[in-house]
Order: structure tokens, then C-alpha cells, then sequence
């Protein structure tokens, strides 16, 4: 009877070790062979920028390979477009935008991906604030003046965007419907273009966002009249919030985040939502990424998708409320 009590005991010992894990969630294994990590801009930008950051961190945590892998075009929709269809087995990562994720949605009526189904968010890697750019010879060089400019001149003052539907164009529309004012907008396809108008003077005024705007303000190119997000950069402490400037609650921040295809299993979106969280604490991270205006990285898988959802629904409505399409 001993015996037998001895050898019950031994085993429920042995197995103790693999309930415990089970219950409380064991460690997914990193999938085999290099990770890809998609962006779906130029190298050089922003985002490949932030992406890169993350790669060699990761490589260096994994003690494999993550490989940033540039495939642009469409305002980022190709790049997340391919990630939408790739295999769940973690060797595909996309650092996702909010162009392709949180206003594409609303902006076209048909898309070769679902924006709310075919992705499993991972984790926020960082919002980055847009600047109210003025041109060095705009007669208007304060946000007081702008607005009295605008409001003297309805439909004349014009504004440069990166595109019809950008998240830079939905910054401009958003300050329209608060402010009460109507400009001119001038789309451009992509920054780069823009910003040569803007410094010849061709265009006066832009929102842009922070890792092109920072440059041109520290250069002094251009004057930074305020920025988008819901409190100060701490790279650009000394230019005011809209929020704080008479627009309570005004947000237009163009964010990045991880995420993976939709049926990726939920314990390896847990390891990597993990694994970015130690890779974003690490201080050398957080000031790099800080110096491109990228803050408030971080969080659990849910957190990012209750966020991706308000500001799919945020910019949707501002979508149909101001009649904006990709050929505004």
C-alpha cells in the first residue's frame, strides 16, 4: 500500500512542473529560421527606421535573424496586404501603420485585406505626433495668425499633404471641421515632394509627421506652429498641442504597431507581445525612439486592438463627415 501511495505521489511530482506551465500559460517556441518584419515604406523613413530599431533587438534577445523587409507602395496597403495572407507561424511580422490599419478602412469601400480580421495586433510600438508647419515666409507665422488668415481668406491659405486620405491630409480635415475654417488643400504623392513646396514657398502650411518635421524645424526650414498629440513630445517640448491651444481633445497622431496574422496561436502572439515589451523598456530604445516623437509604446495584444478599433471608427466618421475620398 506504501508503495503504491510512493509511486502516486512521484508521479503527480512529475507532473506538477507541466500543469503549472499549462496553467499558467507556457512559453511558446520561437518559430524556426529568420523572422521577417515587413514595413511598407521606403527604407530610410519613419517606419523602416522604428523597424530596424526593433530588429536588432530582437535578433539579439532571439539569437536568430529578424530581418526588415521593405515592401512599399500604396500608402502601405501592399505590405499589409501580403502579411494578411502569409502563414500564422510567426515567421511574418508587419509593423503595421495607421494608413493601412486605422484609415484605410474607412477611406476605400474594397481592399484585398480586412483590416479588422485578418491580423492579430501584438503590441504598440509607439504614437508619433504630427507638426503644424508654417513656411518661412508665410505671412502667418503663429497659430493665431493661421487661424485669422484662414478665416479672412476662406479656401485660399493653402495646405500640402502627403496625399489625398494621408494620415496627414486627415490631420488638416480634422483642424478644418474644429477650427471652423476651410483652406486649400494640395495633395502631393508623398512627403518628400511636399515638403520641397513648402520650402520654396509654393505651399504655406502642412501638417507633417515628427521624424521629417523635426529636421526641417531644428534646421530652421520651417516653423513648428503646434503639435497633434494629446500632450508634448518630449523632442519638441517647447511647441504647444493643438489640445491645449483652444482644441480640447484634439488627437491626430500617426502611430505603429506589431501585428501578425490572424491565426497566429494566441501563445506566440503572447512570447512576442512579451518579448517587444522587454525590447521597448530597454532605455536605449525608449530614447531612440523618443527622438522621433515616438512614445507610449507598449501594452498587452488587447490594449493595441481596443485602440486600432477607436481609431478606425474616429477617422471613418471624420471620413464621412467631411466627404473625403482618395481623389479629395
Amino acid at each position: 500500500m506504501r508503495r503504491r501511495q510512493l509511486i502516486g505521489w512521484l508521479g503527480a511530482a512529475a507532473a506538477l512542473p507541466a500543469l503549472q506551465a499549462i496553467g499558467q500559460g507556457a512559453e511558446a517556441a520561437l518559430p524556426r529560421g529568420p523572422v521577417r518584419l515587413v514595413v511598407g515604406f521606403p527604407a530610410g523613413g519613419g517606419t523602416d527606421i522604428l523597424a530596424r530599431i526593433l530588429s536588432a533587438k530582437l535578433s539579439t534577445l532571439w539569437g536568430q535573424p529578424v530581418v526588415v523587409e521593405n515592401k512599399a507602395g500604396a500608402a502601405g496597403m501592399i505590405a499589409t496586404g501580403e502579411v494578411a495572407k502569409a502563414a500564422p507561424d510567426g515567421n511574418t511580422l508587419l509593423m503595421g501603420h495607421i494608413n493601412a490599419l486605422g484609415i484605410a478602412p474607412g477611406l476605400y469601400p474594397r481592399m484585398a485585406y480586412s483590416a479588422e480580421r485578418d491580423f492579430a495586433p501584438v503590441v504598440l510600438v509607439g504614437k508619433t505626433p504630427q507638426v503644424l508647419l508654417a513656411s518661412r515666409d508665410s505671412p502667418a507665422p503663429t497659430l493665431a495668425g493661421l487661424l485669422a488668415a484662414c478665416r479672412a481668406h476662406p479656401g485660399l491659405v493653402s495646405f500640402g499633404s502627403a496625399g489625398a486620405g494621408s494620415a496627414q491630409h486627415l490631420a488638416l480635415a480634422l483642424f478644418e471641421q474644429r477650427a471652423g475654417v476651410q483652406v486649400l488643400h494640395v495633395p502631393y504623392k508623398g512627403s518628400a515632394p511636399m515638403v520641397t513646396d513648402l520650402l520654396g514657398g509654393h505651399v504655406k502650411f502642412a501638417f507633417e509627421g515628427m521624424t521629417t518635421a523635426m529636421g526641417l524645424v531644428k534646421d530652421g526650414k520651417a516653423v513648428a506652429l503646434a503639435q497633434t498629440g494629446a500632450r508634448r513630445a518630449s523632442a519638441l517640448p517647447q511647441v504647444p498641442t493643438l489640445a491645449e491651444s483652444g482644441f480640447p481633445g484634439f488627437e491626430a497622431s500617426i502611430w505603429f504597431g506589431v501585428v501578425a496574422p490572424a491565426a497566429m496561436p494566441p501563445a506566440l502572439v503572447r512570447r512576442f507581445n512579451a518579448d517587444l515589451n522587454k525590447v521597448l523598456a530597454q532605455p536605449e530604445v525608449a530614447a531612440r525612439l523618443a527622438e522621433f516623437g515616438a512614445e507610449e509604446g507598449g501594452g498587452t495584444p488587447q490594449a493595441f486592438a481596443a485602440y486600432i478599433h477607436t481609431e478606425q471608427r474616429k477617422w471613418a466618421q471624420l471620413i464621412r463627415e467631411r466627404k473625403i475620398s482618395a481623389d479629395s
